[in-house]
């Protein structure tokens, strides 16, 4: 197969754009696309210090790298969640660290159990919440914090247009407005305490950002999945998306960017800008102590 610019070898094929592309003009529209995004939603300027959220996957480091090829002013946080089955934690940090010496950059690594003297896992036995839902609380306010004390502008992660489709799907499934109405490439931060938080991957595919880091040689988790995600729903909306996909090519961008047209129907959350502090970290809270605070206390 060749390439459609320029009739060299294709290194990939995008079957959503009946387009073939050689490595060059592959990278040429990835950043494309990435410029594209940001511009349209307005997520980045120049002038903003970015903190990227690493997990070590495909994802945040493409991400990180692209940033850094347009030229924004980048750094990353990799929060140590504790996970010592198959040694994911320590393996995907690894990865980060290697890609942030490599390029001579700033990454701050929050370790969930020198800190707070506790690990995902063992929150998750202790909760009545999921792994998954423990995990997400603690990567959020680890996030926002380390965002907040650093004096970055904004909170860059690597989620990509699989990852927007199947929450998506999810929440429409469950008609839950109050995630409807938040989900975007851009959420504005509501409350003093909190900055901004964009995605300026979504509208490219986990392929394509597989692709990517493979081809600029990036060393990220490939061999591991997060032990925790099997039973994950967005494992199950992933799967179902990618059957009418296979069938229907370019569906899932088709969704998405339809949803983001019309998403002004959905109602924004009650509530929302008038919530009070935690009395332990100063985030906002429905209660006196955030959910994170609740579940390290």
């Amino acid at each position: 197969m060749r390439c459609r610019k320029c009739s060299e070898e294709a290194v990939i094929h995008l079957r959503s754009h009946r387009l073939a592309l050689c490595r060059e003009h592959f990278f040429e529209r990835f950043l494309s696309v990435v410029k594209r995004t940001i511009k349209e939603y307005r997520l980045l300027s120049k002038r903003d210090r970015v903190l990227v959220a690493v997990s070590g996957g495909k994802d945040s480091l493409a991400l990180w790298d692209v940033l850094l090829e347009l030229g924004y002013s980048a750094e990353g946080v990799y929060i140590d969640l504790g996970i010592s089955r198959e040694n994911y934690s320590e393996i995907s940090k690894r990865r980060a660290l290697a890609f942030a010496e490599q390029r001579g950059i700033k990454l701050k690594v929050v370790d969930l159990r020198r800190e707070y003297g506790t690990t995902v896992p063992r929150l998750a036995r202790r909760s009545t919440r999921s792994v998954c839902g423990v995990c997400g609380i603690v990567k959020r306010h680890l996030m926002d914090s380390t965002a907040l004390e650093g004096g970055y502008t904004v909170l860059a992660t690597g989620h990509n247009l699989d990852d927007e489709a199947s929450v998506l799907l999810a929440n429409l499934l469950r008609w839950n407005m109050d995630l409807l109405a938040r989900q975007g490439p851009r959420l504005e931060a509501w409350h003093p305490r909190l900055v901004p938080k964009v995605k300026p991957l979504c509208l490219l595919t986990e392929r394509e950002t597989a692709a990517y880091a493979l081809l600029k040689e990036i060393e990220y988790v490939y061999e591991l999945e997060c032990p925790y995600s099997e039973r994950a729903t967005s494992i199950t909306m992933k799967e179902a998306l990618n059957r009418i996909e296979e069938r229907s090519p370019g569906t899932k961008l088709y969704f998405y960017r339809e949803f983001l047209k019309h998403r002004e129907i959905f109602s924004p959350p009650e509530g929302r800008g008038r919530a009070g502090e935690c009395e332990v970290c100063g985030f906002p809270t429905t209660s006196h102590r955030c959910a994170f605070c609740r579940l390290v206390a």
